[in-house]
């Protein structure tokens, strides 16, 4: 299956990378958006999926067993191509999914929405979706909840970048404390062994 790729991708991919949050070990504060959002669109699956150069890796997930899929196969490849939710009603009955393994196998998808995660810079790193079994369609109030949970998604990963970053600020202040620091005692001990030197008593005149 070939997939359209935003016309940013080089872009997006180096403002994904920069919240250093692929391949993390699992967050309380992402579960609760999949937990809320599964609940909200009554949906048995949910996914934080965020779109790699070559798949989807999924940062929390709500009945789902895999951690990524091949993003050649994934919905949220196209559904970063949206500005607004994207659903598909009925995947068997839209010509771009049907033959999807997704959809044919495990988890046999019929029914997608996702809301693409769209940082302050324009780019789509991926989305919050919920996914179901059978045919069907998101009510006006379900939407809104999952663009607005979306948003919740999207404010947790700058939270968490700019924690990353304010930690490697600290880091980088201590490391040039430290610095200073050897270099005074460096500085104290040279004025010290000069200051001896000056001390030293004259040498007795041979008589």
């Amino acid at each position: 299956m070939v997939i359209a790729k935003p016309v940013n991708e080089a872009a997006r991919i180096a403002a994904l990378e920069k919240y250093a949050i692929l391949d993390t070990d699992p967050e309380q504060s992402f579960d609760d958006f999949t937990l809320l959002a599964a609940f909200v669109c009554r949906t048995p699956i949910a996914l934080i999926s965020l779109v790699d150069e070559d798949r989807q890796w999924f940062k929390s997930r709500v009945g789902m067993d895999a951690s990524e899929t091949s993003r050649d196969i994934a919905f949220c490849s196209t559904a970063i191509l949206q500005s607004d939710v994207f659903v598909v009603p009925d995947a068997l009955m839209d010509e771009r999914f049907r033959d999807n393994p997704l959809v044919a196998s495990d988890p046999h998808i019929r029914f997608y929405a996702g809301a693409p995660l769209i940082n302050e810079d324009g780019y789509a790193l991926g989305t919050l979706c919920v996914v179901d079994r059978s045919p069907r369609e998101l009510a006006p109030e379900q939407r809104e909840a999952l663009k607005a949970l979306s948003r919740l998604v999207l404010a947790q990963l700058e939270f968490r970048r700019n924690l990353i970053l304010l930690k490697e600020a600290l880091t980088d202040r201590t490391k040039e404390e430290h610095e200073r620091q050897r270099e005074l005692i460096h500085v104290q001990e040279t004025l010290m062994r000069v200051m001896g030197l000056r001390q030293l008593p004259a040498s007795p005149r041979p008589r």
